[in-house]
């Protein structure tokens, strides 16, 4: 998947792009697993009006994914197909507005919105500081914790659609559910508009930290990692199925479930996506065998498996 020429025709299509075009990224130095195949190019916005003229002349018939800072994303080993696009520096900004607002690019680490408002006495976002995941990741999943999700801090959002046209997104109009936004998948977030309350910034601080010491005290943070891999179902939670199923601990390979937290696969070396994605299924049918909860994906998992290996449900042992 080398994708030179695909990268010439996109060449040719933009001449004037101000962004950057890289065929044949390896995606496993940007994904926290560490594990997957490439993307066959990879582009890198300038800023918002670079991403929308770039989307408005690249053929319909060209995928297009967007990934952030790969905290929650699993790419199987044989790569992803067409543009891989990584917002950067031109989406990182964050700016305090009166009214207790932030507005933020979408390419902005979460724990760096936290900080964000801590410092300008905004209170409901020390959640964020939980959340490995950058914003337009917090935005597309309704990104929570400890008993907040971003439905209750977004006011709104910009975003640009397959066809190049920029839109701005009211709260009501990103559909939230848990772990989902119900808006169109092609479109990409590139800006937010937040909304919290006043709050005293040392008690914010301090709020952060105990969400800090928590996740360093519950969940294997050091480790290589995607974060919780499976969606509380209804009423329940995934960690406490896994570990009713004898699974604490379970391996396949170097592809392991974390005896500190068994909601998260780990990469304990040299696993590859394929041994990750299998351990994966083999906990969801293990775990529907024994208690009739079939647990859905909170990881998301992009790209395609090396020729002739198989995917999904599939692979469980």
């Amino acid at each position: 998947m080398s994708g030179t020429g695909l990268i010439d025709e996109l060449r040719q299509a933009t001449p004037e792009l101000r962004g950057r075009l890289n065929a044949g990224v390896a995606l496993a130095d940007v994904t926290w697993f560490r594990v997957g195949g490439p993307a066959e190019v990879m582009f890198s916005p300038a800023d918002e009006a670079d991403l929308a003229y770039f989307l408005s002349r690249t053929p319909a018939e060209v995928p297009v994914t967007v990934i952030g800072l790969g905290s929650n994303l699993l790419v199987r080993d044989g790569g992803v197909r067409g543009v891989v696009i990584r917002l950067g520096r031109g989406f990182g900004e964050v700016e305090a507005l009166p009214g207790h607002q932030l507005r933020c690019g979408t390419a902005v680490p979460d724990q760096k919105l936290a900080k964000a408002a801590a410092e300008a006495g905004i209170g409901r976002f020390a959640f964020y500081r939980g959340i490995p995941g950058s914003v337009g990741g917090a935005l597309r999943m309704n990104a929570g914790a400890h008993g907040t999700e971003t439905c209750n801090v977004l006011a709104s959002c910009r975003a640009v659609d397959r066809q190049g046209r920029i839109e701005t997104i009211d709260l009501a109009g990103m559909k939230y559910t848990y772990r989902h936004a119900g808006v169109a998948d092609d479109l990409i977030f590139t800006q937010a508009l937040f909304e919290g309350d006043a709050a005293d910034s040392a008690a914010v601080f301090a709020e952060m930290d105990e969400v800090a010491r928590y996740r360093e005290d519950k969940q294997p943070v050091k480790a290589r990692t995607g974060g919780s891999t499976f969606k509380n179902p209804p009423g329940g939670s995934a960690w406490r199925l896994v570990d009713a199923a004898g699974l604490r601990g379970f391996r396949i390979g170097d592809a392991v479930v974390s005896d500190k937290h068994c909601n998260f696969l780990i990469n304990e070396n040299a696993a590859s996506a394929e041994d990750i994605e299998r351990l994966g299924e083999t906990v969801r049918a293990q775990v529907a065998a024994k208690s009739g909860t079939l647990l859905h994906w909170e990881i998301i998992r992009l790209g395609e498996p090396l020729p002739g290996k198989p995917v999904g449900e599939a692979l469980a042992a």
